[in-house]
């Protein structure tokens, strides 16, 4: 049995717990380190039940708690080789703990298979995770993203429950407040996923049997949730498919205290 929980998922920080009964794994740790151990005891996680951490990619709101997090509990740390350069250059990774570009064949860590896959976005070389665990469910976390590649549906493919990102509303960033630079840089192939092809990706993996779809990473000046959530229902729902029935869909993130998902 596994558990899931985004302790926090947003454009201000990102962590998400997976465990199980020999422990668990923290995808980014992208608030403070603080925060990120009350955010694990309030879901009743010991910190030191944590037994390695894997990294997205190097923006801070994925990594900005790592360097101390990381360094107070000597938990090895796993990304690519392009992240791992960039946590070099911008000095978090300390020598406190051990940090290692991920395998091909990926890592073991608390009785589960972490690989990692390709993702699109304007870093040096960010990735998301498959996740499988010891009773052969399969979990995919990719948090931003401008396009699915490829590569990025595959390893979507095949999986129990899927987070992916639902970053914006394209009409509320086109009409925001952003400057012209920056909405074309949500917006472009290495910019982050909006609701409508967030949707329209949930409504493929859904028919290729996935069942749990954890929207993530939503803008807090582009976006609401409820809208989020309403985009995917309704491509969701276009399948003939039953909330509840045949599908779970929520929403990571939010002042509410996180969902853990149990399956």
């Amino acid at each position: 049995m596994a558990r899931f929980c985004p302790l926090f998922s947003s454009s201000s920080g990102n962590c998400t717990y997976i465990g199980g009964a020999s422990g668990g794994i923290l995808i980014d740790v992208g608030v403070s380190a603080k925060r990120t151990r009350d955010a694990l005891k309030d879901i009743g996680v010991e910190t030191d039940s944590i037994g390695a951490i894997f990294v997205t990619h190097e923006h801070s709101d994925h990594v900005s708690g790592l360097r101390v997090f990381a360094s107070s509990h000597g938990i090895d740390v796993y990304t690519s080789q392009g992240t791992l350069e960039a946590l070099e250059d911008m000095n978090i990774l300390t020598g406190k703990y051990k940090a290692r570009v991920i395998p091909a064949g990926g890592v073991e860590a608390c009785g589960m298979n972490v690989r990692a896959f390709s993702t699109s976005h304007d870093s040096r070389e960010s990735v998301g995770y498959i996740i499988m665990t010891p009773d052969g469910r399969r979990i995919t976390v990719a948090t931003d993203t401008g396009i699915v590649t490829d590569e990025t549906m595959a390893g979507f493919c095949g999986s129990d429950l899927v987070m992916i990102e639902s970053n914006h509303d394209v009409a509320m960033l086109e009409n925001g407040p952003y400057p012209y630079y920056l909405k074309r840089r949500i917006l472009s192939k290495r910019g982050h996923l909006s609701n409508d092809s967030c949707a329209e990706t949930a409504k493929q993996l859904l028919r290729n049997g996935t069942t749990r779809f954890v929207l993530s990473h939503l803008s807090k000046e582009n976006n609401f949730p409820r809208l989020a959530y309403q985009t995917s229902f309704a491509a969701l729902s276009e399948t003939g498919a039953q909330e509840g029935k045949d599908y779970m869909l929520t929403v990571a993130g939010g002042a509410e205290t996180p969902r853990i998902m149990v399956f």
